[in-house]
């Protein structure tokens, strides 16, 4: 894949020396996941999303959870040691992380936020995450990222 195709995710990838391959799909605009998943044959399961939320604090979080499945805001904000947290408002997505919506990942953000990522990769030996731009999902070891963003597996959903 050339330079001019790298995004800031697949950089960080590079850098870290974790393997991992990209899977890009024609995409005029936002799709959710389970649309991704389906277009591309991915396994719900396997896919997860990505969401970023603050704290009581004001700090900023990542969620990686299943497609299909919903963020149970108490056990996220116990997860990352916060009375309460909320998502952050779709517009304020590239302002805070530097992607868009739906192109998303938990990598290569304008600064690394904590990252909790849903129990249920903890035993995958790949899942697919938001390649940092729409129309592009990277595949990679969820244990890998894991320790390359120093995040964390626990039960975050309802």
């Amino acid at each position: 894949m050339g330079k001019e195709l790298k995004t800031n995710a697949m950089r960080f990838l590079d850098k870290s020396k974790i393997d991992y391959t990209v899977q890009t799909y024609e995409c005029e605009e936002f799709i959710d996941g389970i649309h991704t998943a389906e277009k591309l044959g991915q396994p719900l399961e396997e896919t997860f999303k990505t969401l970023v939320a603050q704290g009581k604090s004001g700090n900023y979080f990542c969620f990686l959870i299943p497609v299909a499945l919903e963020l149970d805001m108490k056990k996220a904000a116990k997860s990352v040691g916060e009375k309460s947290v909320e998502l952050i408002h779709v517009k304020d997505i590239t302002k805070i992380t530097g992607y868009v919506r739906g192109g998303c990942t938990p990598i290569g953000m304008k600064k690394q936020f904590m990252t909790v990522i849903h129990n249920s990769a903890e035993n995958l030996p790949l899942f697919y995450i938001s390649g940092g731009r729409i129309g592009t999902q990277i595949h990679l070891s969820p244990q890998e990222l894991v320790k390359a963003i120093r995040g964390k597996f626990e039960d975050i959903i309802l």
